[in-house]
């Protein structure tokens, strides 16, 4: 989520800290993503907590609220007993990274809490918003467009690879 909470001049040394962070991807969502891959790589076997925890090298207990959030999402099920586990609600080609991320965090981007279309600025940064809403836009554009499936298979789409292989993209800054 891209957060711009800077409202007070001493919020600047905070804010300052936090320049190298970029976009942050919560433990949260990189878990809950990399337990989906293992269940889309397993097509349809329902596999425990602990399966999962161990295929990716996750914690299992933090693993279980997460999953526990996925399935009252809708995007796992789950099954109680020895054919127990979880499974993928739908197949892996119709579930994105997007639809993960909002559904367990909320909107992709915000500034100071709101949605960009609805933060409003005056005289010389009067045309800020429009830089928030473009900011979206790309994020909506790498993360709606890559599915569950893709990930797995490594078969990325091609504005993906693109991205990945333009100069600087793999540059820290």
């Amino acid at each position: 989520m891209i957060d711009s909470r800077v409202d007070r001049a001493s919020d600047l040394p905070a804010a300052l800290g936090r320049l190298d962070a970029g976009m942050h991807i919560s433990a949260r969502i990189e878990y809950a993503l990399r337990a989906l891959c293992t269940l889309a790589a397993r097509a349809g076997e329902p596999l425990t907590a602990e399966e999962l925890a161990e295929a990716q090298g996750l914690p299992v207990r933090f693993l279980r609220a997460i999953l526990n959030d996925l399935r009252r999402v809708g995007i796992v099920t789950s099954q109680r007993g020895n054919e127990g586990g979880y499974k993928l609600a739908r197949p892996a080609s119709e579930i994105t990274v997007g639809d993960v991320f909002r559904r367990l965090e909320g909107p992709l981007a915000e500034v100071r809490g709101m949605r960009p279309e609805s933060a409003s600025y005056e005289a010389d940064a009067m045309h800020l918003q429009k830089v928030w809403v473009a900011v979206r836009a790309c994020l909506r554009g790498v993360l709606d467009e890559v599915t569950l499936e893709q990930v797995v298979s490594g078969k990325l789409p091609n504005q993906i690879l693109r991205l990945v292989s333009s100069p600087g993209a793999w540059e820290p800054h």
